[in-house]
């Protein structure tokens, strides 16, 4: 009797079909896939953990992926892709040399467009979210992702039925992101794409500057303007620019990570004039200091954001300065000489 049971297919099998299990192409397919699984995403980590080159070969493929999604709701490279699918059945008819130069062109499209033209793009419901001065805002998108602004921060979130993707325009966000294996999560942060690997991570960007920190779970963090990716594993950070230069992941304190959506500040050994500069993102009136040199005194404490009063008051027990209103938006520390 033939005991043997059927072999069941899901849709990670489809889109590793062709493909190395191993290789980045099959994991971007497997983490697309609406099959994909938390035990899969554990895999993937290991994947990451196993080589360096997996890093940098997950983040091309990515992009690689990312761009083909993208030229494929251009409706001029959509067009340009039906003439090549129409036209391909006739080349073998014609003289290999006879192709001319554009339909060369249009077969390029149609590979890396490939049947993409054969359905318009999905729409995408974006929804701008902005705190003021001293706001700090929790809100839950329409996928059931927990952010939380920081003061003055703009985001915006676009939300179609293939992606979903938010922009953070300025401030500091932190993601904590709901499970929809079918609808990838992304972060665009100046020149940088935050790709989601099932996490809770912040991001800060102030100009150019960009800073990501991992609280749990995974990112990869590409560049469009790098060479190479990178991905953070809990309790790591990293930042880049407009150059397209990215740090290496390096040590995020979680403590002092987390502190801030729960409305404090924690300081270890950290100079005041950073202090200060922490702490006026939230209050219209600016903590100065007379001297310049002051800001190298180093200061620990948990300050509650906003609470300007506990702060000056701490400074001026603990570290002998004094605080004088020179206007009613400026507050100057000097030091204290009795």
């Amino acid at each position: 009797m033939n005991t043997t049971q059927p072999t069941s297919t899901n849709a990670t099998d489809h889109a590793l079909a062709g493909a190395d299990e191993g290789s980045a192409e099959a994991w971007v397919a497997r983490l697309d896939s609406p099959e994909c699984t938390a035990r899969d995403r554990a895999e993937f980590e290991r994947w990451l953990d196993a080589r360096p080159d997996n890093v940098t070969a997950y983040v091309e493929a990515e992009r690689a992926h990312q761009a083909a999604a993208q030229l494929a709701g251009d409706e001029m490279l959509q067009a340009a892709a039906r003439i090549a699918w129409r036209q391909s059945g006739r080349e073998s008819a014609r003289s290999r040399w006879w192709v001319p130069t554009t339909m060369v062109a249009s077969l390029l499209v149609a590979t890396v467009v490939g049947v993409g033209w054969l359905r318009s793009p999905a729409p995408v419901d974006s929804v701008r979210y902005v705190t003021q001065v001293g706001e700090q805002r929790s809100l839950r998108l329409a996928d059931g992702t927990q952010v939380m602004l920081d003061t003055d921060s703009v985001i915006l979130a676009r939300f179609g039925d293939e992606r979903r993707e938010v922009e953070v325009d300025r401030g500091r966000v932190q993601f904590q992101v709901a499970a929809d294996p079918a609808r990838p999560f992304s972060v665009k942060a100046g020149t940088g794409t935050i790709r989601d690997i099932g996490t809770t991570f912040q991001v800060s960007k102030n100009g150019s500057e960009v800073n990501v920190g991992l609280i749990e779970g995974a990112v990869v963090i590409s560049n469009g303007l790098a060479q190479a990716g990178s991905a953070l594993r809990p309790g790591q950070q990293l930042s880049y620019d407009h150059s397209g230069r990215m740090t290496p992941p390096e040590p995020l304190d979680l403590s002092v990570a987390q502190s801030w959506p729960g409305g404090d500040l924690v300081f270890k050994n950290r100079r005041l004039d950073v202090l200060l500069a922490e702490m006026n993102r939230y209050s219209a009136t600016k903590l100065r200091l007379a001297d310049p040199n002051l800001g190298k005194i180093t200061v620990s404490g948990v300050f509650h954001i906003g609470d300007q009063a506990a702060l000056l008051e701490a400074l001026e027990q603990g570290w002998s300065l004094k605080a004088e209103r020179a206007a009613d938006d400026e507050i100057v520390l000097h030091r204290n000489p009795g």
